[in-house]
């Protein structure tokens, strides 16, 4: 089954989905972003160059950019879900926590992170935090759970989930 894919500059509401999500955790310091519509609609950041090379192209490319994230819609809500990389366009600035070394190889093979291995943390608002090791490596995005100290920050996704995907 062919589907066909469409590619254009994210409209203005779509930045703003994206806007929003950057908000929760700090400025974002990207501003241009194109959407790749299928199934789905995924945004990617480009700049001014490549959207212009883009442009001229006779067959269109698959992807282009920066993935940074996919836009759906969810109880009748459009939201933006970001991934990992989306975090390297964004001065985050709260609702982050930065591991200890033993911790941060926990949560890149998937594991949850109890306190004690959490040195850093600033929440305010969202469950959601990007998770950094100590050098400032952004490891993935976990969920807070204050409720329990053996399982405080929870994977919701990091950077060694491509390593352990079956193929």
């Amino acid at each position: 089954m062919s589907e066909t894919l469409r590619y254009r500059r994210a409209s203005a509401w779509e930045y703003d989905l994206i806007l929003r999500e950057a908000e929760k955790y700090g400025e974002l310091k990207h501003h241009f972003f194109a959407i790749v519509e299928g199934k789905f609609r995924d945004v990617y950041a480009v700049n001014e160059r490549v959207w212009a090379e883009v442009e001229n192209l006779e067959v269109k490319p698959y992807a282009y950019g920066t993935f940074v994230g996919t836009i759906k819609v969810d109880n009748l809500v459009e939201k933006f879900y970001p991934n990992v990389e989306f975090f390297y366009f964004v001065n985050v600035e709260k609702n982050y926590a930065v591991l200890s070394p033993k911790a941060g190889f926990l949560f890149t093979t998937g594991k949850d992170v109890p306190r004690s291995g959490v040195r850093k943390y600033v929440w305010q608002g969202t469950k959601k935090l990007v998770i950094y090791d100590e050098n400032g490596v952004i490891l993935g995005i976990g969920r807070i759970n204050p409720e329990s100290r053996k399982k405080f920050i929870l994977n919701v996704t990091d950077i060694g989930e491509f390593l352990r995907r079956k193929h």
